[in-house]
């Protein structure tokens, strides 16, 4: 489906190239100006909370918002509500162990993720998720991993048949300065739209009927909040702009400030149109499972030594957690990129302790992956399709034999 002027998709053909091409900034500066981008007016401050996309009242949670994720909290007990009714459970204590899954970003390293399930589902065991959260490439991954394994197929083939070309067209170096990206991520759109279709937008709607659910996170960068869109209620709404709206979100979520353009989605707010500009997930967190709000009850209960339903959380970290050595050149391009690449590096980290600490706290059993230093293969452009191809064979061997899940992130004992 093709993507309207003012909402073109982001993409990503080459992160740490892209941020090295910043450097044109002094050459562009004395270039005649070409027209720059336009969008309408942004959201007023404070007045997020007035405003819908597609007017489902339940699309989205915002911290933002009068009570943005205490909606979070409503949200998963309904959902928990739609299980008691289909188990015939009367509480939600009665109810079987929920597996809570968090997808992490990571570019082309999505490739470990999609390897992983796809090995889990080979060795056996893998469970259907009640929860799935998915940022940037884990956003993408995400869909696949909640709908289960009957999916493996289209999902390696996301991550393996993939190739530069499929995700982003770099742009002149002007485009630092005349426009709103380094790259045009029309082809990732298209990739998106190829596999998020009809078929998979109603196989999602009855998985939230289950009472399961799908949650993906973008960033609006001018409220400079995160924003967790809930794809399961959006699929269920049967708005005819769902599908196009989650392709973008999807789109949103992967959107590197400054590497891909962002996001734009028509809002109204008194009779007039407004855009809301979202950017990479990422720009606030590599990784989410749940605000602190939907567990308050169960940590009272626990507090009391009440019965709670057994839990277990799986969080894929699409990276490393060990430092990645590089040498920077004294320029200052090189040493910008490289800060910024070591703040990721450092937020996912840090993403991951949140997780681990939060669960540790609600009484949920905490399993994480991550690519460890046995993998060496490096690649020479982002999404080099041989990388990726190399990395996914390496975590389905390893989910294969049974994947060895840490307990305990490092640093944190």
């Amino acid at each position: 489906m093709p993507s309207r002027p003012n909402d073109r998709p982001p993409g990503h053909p080459g992160r740490r190239r892209l941020l090295g091409g910043a450097g044109g900034l002094a050459m562009a500066a004395g270039l005649t100006a070409c027209a720059l981008p336009v969008r309408e007016p942004p959201v007023p401050r404070g007045r997020s909370g007035a405003v819908s996309v597609l007017g489902v009242p339940n699309e989205r949670f915002r911290p933002d918002q009068p009570g943005g994720f205490e909606a979070f909290d409503q949200e998963v007990v309904a959902a928990l509500a739609r299980q008691q009714r289909r188990l015939g459970v009367a509480q939600p204590t009665e109810l079987p162990e929920l597996d809570l899954l968090a997808i992490s970003g990571g570019g082309e390293n999505g490739a470990f993720g999609a390897g992983l399930l796809n090995g889990w589902t080979a060795h056996g065991g893998r469970p259907v998720f009640d929860l799935v959260t998915g940022v940037s490439t884990g956003a993408l991954t995400a869909p696949f991993a909640f709908l289960g394994s009957a999916w493996d197929d289209k999902l390696k083939a996301v991550y393996t048949d993939i190739s530069p070309e499929r995700v982003a067209i770099r742009r002149w170096f002007t485009a630092a300065i005349w426009n709103d990206a380094l790259a045009d991520t029309t082809p990732l759109f298209e990739t998106i739209s190829t596999y998020l279709d009809q078929q998979m937008m109603a196989a999602i709607a009855a998985a939230y009927d289950e009472g399961r659910l799908l949650m993906v996170a973008s960033t609006d960068i001018d409220a400079q909040v995160p924003v967790i869109w809930n794809v399961g209620a959006i699929a269920k709404s049967g708005h005819p702009r769902a599908l196009d709206t989650v392709r973008r979100i999807l789109l949103a979520s992967a959107a590197i400030p400054g590497a891909f353009p962002p996001v734009l989605f028509d809002v109204e707010l008194d009779g007039r149109p407004h855009h809301e500009m979202h950017v990479d997930g990422g720009a606030f967190a590599q990784a989410f499972l749940y605000p602190a709000i939907v567990t308050r009850s169960r940590r009272e209960a626990l507090a009391r030594n009440r019965r709670v339903a057994p839990a277990r959380a799986w969080v894929i970290r699409n990276g490393r957690l060990d430092p990645e050595w590089a040498e920077t050149s004294r320029r200052t391009v090189s040493i910008a990129g490289r800060a910024v690449s070591t703040m990721i590096s450092a937020s996912g980290y840090n993403d991951v302790m949140r997780i681990y600490f939060s669960t540790m706290r609600d009484g949920i059993d905490f399993n994480l992956a991550y690519i460890g230093p046995e993998f060496d293969t490096e690649y020479t452009v982002p999404f080099e399709q041989a990388y990726m191809r190399a990395l996914y064979d390496h975590a389905f061997a390893l989910a294969r034999r049974g994947f060895p899940w840490t307990r305990i992130p490092p640093g944190a004992a």
